[in-house]
Protein backbone atom coordinates (compact mmCIF):
# COMPACT_ATOMS: atom_id res chain seq x y z
CA UNK A 1 0.00 0.00 0.00
CA UNK A 2 0.99 3.50 -0.31
CA UNK A 3 1.43 5.55 2.61
CA UNK A 4 3.19 9.00 3.94
CA UNK A 5 4.90 8.10 6.65
CA UNK A 6 8.19 9.76 8.71
CA UNK A 7 11.88 9.63 7.25
CA UNK A 8 13.98 10.94 9.49
CA UNK A 9 12.55 13.91 12.00
CA UNK A 10 13.31 17.25 11.77
CA UNK A 11 13.02 20.24 14.07
CA UNK A 12 13.56 22.69 11.77
CA UNK A 13 11.81 21.05 8.70
CA UNK A 14 9.48 18.93 9.78
CA UNK A 15 8.16 18.83 5.79
CA UNK A 16 11.26 17.25 4.88
CA UNK A 17 10.85 14.11 6.78
CA UNK A 18 7.62 13.21 4.91
CA UNK A 19 8.06 10.41 2.76
CA UNK A 20 5.75 8.36 0.92
CA UNK A 21 6.44 5.43 -0.17
CA UNK A 22 5.08 1.64 -0.28
CA UNK A 23 4.60 -0.51 2.84
CA UNK A 24 3.34 -3.23 3.90
CA UNK A 25 -0.27 -3.39 5.42
CA UNK A 26 -0.56 -4.15 8.97
CA UNK A 27 -0.67 -7.61 10.13
CA UNK A 28 -4.65 -8.64 11.08
CA UNK A 29 -5.02 -8.72 14.53
CA UNK A 30 -8.28 -9.33 16.87
CA UNK A 31 -10.15 -6.90 17.38
CA UNK A 32 -9.29 -4.43 14.75
CA UNK A 33 -10.78 -4.11 11.57
CA UNK A 34 -9.56 -2.82 8.22
CA UNK A 35 -10.54 0.22 6.74
CA UNK A 36 -10.17 1.05 2.93
CA UNK A 37 -9.56 5.13 2.97
CA UNK A 38 -10.93 7.31 0.79
CA UNK A 39 -9.27 10.65 2.62
CA UNK A 40 -7.19 11.53 5.58
CA UNK A 41 -6.56 15.34 7.35
CA UNK A 42 -3.67 16.67 8.95
CA UNK A 43 -3.29 17.39 12.70
CA UNK A 44 -0.15 19.32 14.78
CA UNK A 45 0.08 15.91 15.78
CA UNK A 46 2.00 15.07 12.63
CA UNK A 47 3.73 18.11 13.05
CA UNK A 48 5.46 16.52 15.95
CA UNK A 49 5.68 13.18 14.82
CA UNK A 50 7.53 14.92 11.62
CA UNK A 51 9.92 17.03 14.38
CA UNK A 52 10.90 13.91 16.25
CA UNK A 53 9.06 15.46 19.48
CA UNK A 54 6.52 12.61 20.18
CA UNK A 55 7.45 8.94 20.41
CA UNK A 56 7.77 6.73 16.99
CA UNK A 57 6.51 3.48 17.63
CA UNK A 58 7.54 1.93 14.55
CA UNK A 59 10.93 2.93 11.92
CA UNK A 60 7.95 4.24 9.14
CA UNK A 61 5.76 5.37 11.26
CA UNK A 62 2.34 6.42 9.56
CA UNK A 63 1.00 9.63 9.39
CA UNK A 64 -2.68 10.41 9.97
CA UNK A 65 -4.85 10.09 12.85
CA UNK A 66 -8.53 11.42 10.98
CA UNK A 67 -9.88 9.10 8.42
CA UNK A 68 -12.86 8.40 6.42
CA UNK A 69 -13.38 5.63 3.79
CA UNK A 70 -15.03 2.01 3.75
CA UNK A 71 -15.26 -0.92 6.05
CA UNK A 72 -16.75 -3.72 5.66
CA UNK A 73 -19.05 -2.21 2.71
CA UNK A 74 -19.98 0.72 4.11
CA UNK A 75 -18.76 4.70 4.30
CA UNK A 76 -17.24 5.41 8.04
CA UNK A 77 -15.18 7.91 9.95
CA UNK A 78 -12.73 6.75 12.30
CA UNK A 79 -12.70 7.82 15.99
CA UNK A 80 -9.33 9.13 16.09
CA UNK A 81 -8.19 8.53 19.83
CA UNK A 82 -7.43 5.40 21.79
CA UNK A 83 -7.50 4.69 25.12
CA UNK A 84 -4.32 5.32 27.02
CA UNK A 85 -2.30 2.32 28.72
CA UNK A 86 -1.92 3.94 32.20
CA UNK A 87 -5.22 3.83 33.80
CA UNK A 88 -4.09 6.08 36.49
CA UNK A 89 -4.58 8.93 34.50
CA UNK A 90 -7.71 11.33 34.48
CA UNK A 91 -7.85 11.28 30.42
CA UNK A 92 -8.70 7.91 29.18
CA UNK A 93 -8.79 9.46 25.23
CA UNK A 94 -5.93 10.71 24.87
CA UNK A 95 -3.81 8.21 22.67
CA UNK A 96 -3.80 9.12 19.16
CA UNK A 97 -4.38 6.33 16.21
CA UNK A 98 -1.42 7.18 14.19
CA UNK A 99 1.20 6.47 17.91
CA UNK A 100 0.42 2.89 17.24
CA UNK A 101 2.51 3.54 14.26
CA UNK A 102 -0.31 2.55 11.14
CA UNK A 103 -1.66 5.96 10.46
CA UNK A 104 -4.82 6.86 8.66
CA UNK A 105 -2.65 8.25 5.60
CA UNK A 106 -2.39 5.17 3.75
CA UNK A 107 -4.87 3.25 1.01
CA UNK A 108 -5.33 0.69 4.16
CA UNK A 109 -5.50 1.00 7.63
CA UNK A 110 -6.09 -1.20 10.61
CA UNK A 111 -8.33 0.56 13.72
CA UNK A 112 -9.96 -1.18 16.39
CA UNK A 113 -13.69 -2.26 15.87
CA UNK A 114 -15.32 0.28 17.98
CA UNK A 115 -13.62 3.30 15.91
CA UNK A 116 -15.52 3.10 13.07
CA UNK A 117 -18.81 5.02 12.88
CA UNK A 118 -21.02 5.57 10.18
CA UNK A 119 -20.10 8.83 7.70
CA UNK A 120 -22.50 11.83 7.58
CA UNK A 121 -24.08 10.73 4.29
CA UNK A 122 -24.54 14.27 3.01
CA UNK A 123 -20.71 14.63 3.52
CA UNK A 124 -17.96 13.83 0.92
CA UNK A 125 -15.29 11.61 2.19
CA UNK A 126 -12.77 14.75 2.49
CA UNK A 127 -15.18 16.92 4.83
CA UNK A 128 -15.78 14.12 6.97
CA UNK A 129 -11.91 13.25 7.27
CA UNK A 130 -11.90 16.62 9.00
CA UNK A 131 -14.28 15.79 11.64
CA UNK A 132 -12.05 13.57 13.84
CA UNK A 133 -10.31 15.55 15.67
CA UNK A 134 -11.19 19.12 15.30
CA UNK A 135 -14.61 18.57 15.24
CA UNK A 136 -14.66 16.48 18.75
CA UNK A 137 -11.92 18.87 20.04
CA UNK A 138 -14.31 21.67 19.77
CA UNK A 139 -17.57 19.73 21.08
CA UNK A 140 -15.74 18.85 24.12
CA UNK A 141 -14.75 21.98 25.05
CA UNK A 142 -18.43 23.48 24.14
CA UNK A 143 -20.64 20.60 25.39
CA UNK A 144 -18.47 19.27 28.35
CA UNK A 145 -15.74 21.37 29.43
CA UNK A 146 -17.67 24.39 28.90
CA UNK A 147 -20.89 23.18 30.11
CA UNK A 148 -22.38 25.82 26.90
CA UNK A 149 -26.04 26.18 27.12
CA UNK A 150 -28.71 27.64 24.75
CA UNK A 151 -28.81 31.16 24.77
CA UNK A 152 -25.37 31.78 26.25
CA UNK A 153 -22.58 33.57 24.24
CA UNK A 154 -18.89 31.68 23.16
CA UNK A 155 -15.84 33.74 22.56
CA UNK A 156 -13.57 31.50 19.47
CA UNK A 157 -10.25 32.82 19.76
CA UNK A 158 -8.48 32.94 16.14
CA UNK A 159 -10.70 32.36 13.17
CA UNK A 160 -8.69 29.86 11.03
CA UNK A 161 -7.78 26.78 12.49
CA UNK A 162 -9.61 23.50 12.90
CA UNK A 163 -10.83 23.65 16.19
CA UNK A 164 -12.09 27.20 15.84
CA UNK A 165 -14.15 26.68 12.47
CA UNK A 166 -15.15 23.83 14.37
CA UNK A 167 -16.50 25.75 17.00
CA UNK A 168 -18.28 28.41 15.58
CA UNK A 169 -20.31 26.01 13.54
CA UNK A 170 -21.13 23.38 16.68
CA UNK A 171 -21.68 26.68 19.09
CA UNK A 172 -24.52 28.24 16.45
CA UNK A 173 -25.94 23.88 16.20
CA UNK A 174 -25.97 24.29 19.84
CA UNK A 175 -28.02 27.86 20.24
CA UNK A 176 -25.27 29.92 21.32
CA UNK A 177 -24.16 33.50 20.29
CA UNK A 178 -20.77 33.24 18.75
CA UNK A 179 -18.05 35.93 18.81
CA UNK A 180 -15.10 35.57 17.36
CA UNK A 181 -11.60 37.54 17.83
CA UNK A 182 -9.00 37.38 14.94
CA UNK A 183 -6.05 39.19 13.81
CA UNK A 184 -7.15 38.76 10.08
CA UNK A 185 -9.44 40.61 8.32
CA UNK A 186 -9.83 38.50 5.52
CA UNK A 187 -10.32 35.15 8.13
CA UNK A 188 -13.10 38.02 9.96
CA UNK A 189 -14.77 38.01 6.81
CA UNK A 190 -14.80 34.18 6.26
CA UNK A 191 -15.92 33.60 9.94
CA UNK A 192 -18.76 35.37 9.55
CA UNK A 193 -19.57 33.94 6.48
CA UNK A 194 -19.83 30.31 8.49
CA UNK A 195 -22.02 31.84 10.80
CA UNK A 196 -20.71 34.04 13.64
CA UNK A 197 -22.96 36.56 15.14
CA UNK A 198 -19.81 39.18 15.87
CA UNK A 199 -16.12 39.70 14.84
CA UNK A 200 -13.53 41.62 16.62
CA UNK A 201 -9.99 42.50 16.09
CA UNK A 202 -8.01 40.08 18.78
CA UNK A 203 -7.66 42.00 21.87
CA UNK A 204 -10.84 44.36 21.18
CA UNK A 205 -13.19 44.80 24.05
CA UNK A 206 -16.18 43.26 23.53
CA UNK A 207 -19.20 44.91 23.81
CA UNK A 208 -20.60 42.50 26.17
CA UNK A 209 -18.90 39.76 28.23
CA UNK A 210 -19.15 36.05 26.86
CA UNK A 211 -20.64 33.09 29.13
CA UNK A 212 -17.67 30.27 27.42
CA UNK A 213 -14.28 30.95 25.77
CA UNK A 214 -12.67 28.90 23.32
CA UNK A 215 -9.09 29.11 23.68
CA UNK A 216 -6.82 27.46 21.23
CA UNK A 217 -4.01 30.23 20.99
CA UNK A 218 -2.29 30.86 24.43
CA UNK A 219 -0.56 33.93 26.05
CA UNK A 220 -1.22 35.66 22.66
CA UNK A 221 -4.74 35.66 23.86
CA UNK A 222 -5.47 34.50 27.10
CA UNK A 223 -5.13 37.97 29.14
CA UNK A 224 -8.42 38.67 26.21
CA UNK A 225 -9.93 35.90 27.50
CA UNK A 226 -10.10 36.76 31.04
CA UNK A 227 -11.21 39.78 30.64
CA UNK A 228 -14.18 39.07 28.08
CA UNK A 229 -15.12 36.16 30.77
CA UNK A 230 -18.71 37.35 32.43
CA UNK A 231 -19.16 36.29 36.40
CA UNK A 232 -19.23 32.33 36.33
CA UNK A 233 -18.06 32.08 32.78
CA UNK A 234 -15.78 29.26 31.76
CA UNK A 235 -12.32 29.27 29.82
CA UNK A 236 -11.54 26.41 28.36
CA UNK A 237 -7.94 25.56 26.82
CA UNK A 238 -7.01 23.00 24.15
CA UNK A 239 -3.96 24.52 22.71
CA UNK A 240 -1.35 27.07 23.04
CA UNK A 241 -0.08 27.67 19.62
CA UNK A 242 2.24 31.14 20.74
CA UNK A 243 3.63 29.35 24.03
CA UNK A 244 3.10 27.42 27.15
CA UNK A 245 3.36 30.23 29.87
CA UNK A 246 0.32 32.85 30.05
CA UNK A 247 -0.21 35.21 33.20
CA UNK A 248 -3.35 35.12 34.89
CA UNK A 249 -5.12 37.71 36.29
CA UNK A 250 -6.24 36.04 39.85
CA UNK A 251 -7.94 39.25 40.98
CA UNK A 252 -10.82 38.79 38.16
CA UNK A 253 -10.80 34.65 38.17
CA UNK A 254 -11.94 34.76 41.67
CA UNK A 255 -13.79 38.20 41.59
CA UNK A 256 -15.79 36.73 38.94
CA UNK A 257 -15.69 33.38 40.37
CA UNK A 258 -14.37 32.15 37.17
CA UNK A 259 -13.43 28.52 35.89
CA UNK A 260 -10.25 27.71 33.86
CA UNK A 261 -10.20 24.47 32.67
CA UNK A 262 -8.24 22.34 30.12
CA UNK A 263 -9.74 20.12 27.39
CA UNK A 264 -8.44 17.04 24.82
CA UNK A 265 -9.99 15.60 22.13
CA UNK A 266 -13.15 13.75 23.65
CA UNK A 267 -14.43 10.10 24.45
CA UNK A 268 -16.28 7.73 21.72
CA UNK A 269 -19.78 8.18 23.40
CA UNK A 270 -18.80 12.36 22.71
CA UNK A 271 -17.93 11.44 18.88
CA UNK A 272 -21.30 9.85 18.66
CA UNK A 273 -22.89 12.98 20.06
CA UNK A 274 -20.67 15.19 17.65
CA UNK A 275 -21.68 13.44 14.59
CA UNK A 276 -25.43 13.08 15.15
CA UNK A 277 -25.43 16.66 15.72
CA UNK A 278 -23.43 17.28 12.40
CA UNK A 279 -25.77 15.22 10.34
CA UNK A 280 -29.22 16.84 12.35
CA UNK A 281 -27.67 20.49 11.49
CA UNK A 282 -26.01 19.17 8.18
CA UNK A 283 -23.15 20.91 9.25
CA UNK A 284 -20.17 20.98 6.78
CA UNK A 285 -16.32 21.09 8.15
CA UNK A 286 -14.28 23.88 6.52
CA UNK A 287 -11.68 22.28 3.87
CA UNK A 288 -8.94 24.57 3.62
CA UNK A 289 -7.50 22.21 0.23
CA UNK A 290 -7.12 18.83 -0.79
CA UNK A 291 -3.86 17.20 -2.43
CA UNK A 292 -3.40 13.61 -3.40
CA UNK A 293 -0.73 11.72 -1.10
CA UNK A 294 2.16 13.25 -2.75
CA UNK A 295 1.08 16.60 -1.62
CA UNK A 296 1.57 15.90 2.13
CA UNK A 297 4.63 17.79 3.01
CA UNK A 298 3.26 20.79 1.25
CA UNK A 299 0.35 20.67 3.62
CA UNK A 300 2.83 20.57 6.46
CA UNK A 301 4.03 23.37 4.69
CA UNK A 302 0.96 25.28 4.96
CA UNK A 303 -0.08 24.29 8.76
CA UNK A 304 3.37 25.45 10.13
CA UNK A 305 2.49 29.22 7.54
CA UNK A 306 -0.77 29.82 9.53
CA UNK A 307 -2.64 31.16 6.08
CA UNK A 308 -4.68 27.82 6.12
CA UNK A 309 -8.70 27.98 6.95
CA UNK A 310 -10.12 24.93 7.95
CA UNK A 311 -9.14 21.66 7.59
CA UNK A 312 -6.04 20.09 5.42
CA UNK A 313 -6.92 16.98 3.75
CA UNK A 314 -5.25 14.61 1.33
CA UNK A 315 -7.02 12.00 -0.94
CA UNK A 316 -6.28 8.45 -1.38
Amino acid sequence: MRAAYVGDPSTSDPAAAVEIGELDPAAPREGFVDVQVRAGALNMHDVWMLRGAVPLPTSRTVLGSDGAGVSAGRDVVVYPVLPLADPGRNVAHGTLVSDLGHGLLAESALVPTGSVFAMPAHLSYPEAAALPTAWLTAYRMLASQGRLQPGETVLVQGAGGGVATAAIALAGALGARVVVASRSPEKAERALALGADLVVASGERLPEQVDVVVETVGPATFGHSVASARVGARIVVCGSSTGFTAELDLAKVFARELTVVGSTTGSRAEFGEMLALVERHQLRPVVDSITELDGVADQVRRMLDGSAFGKLCVTL
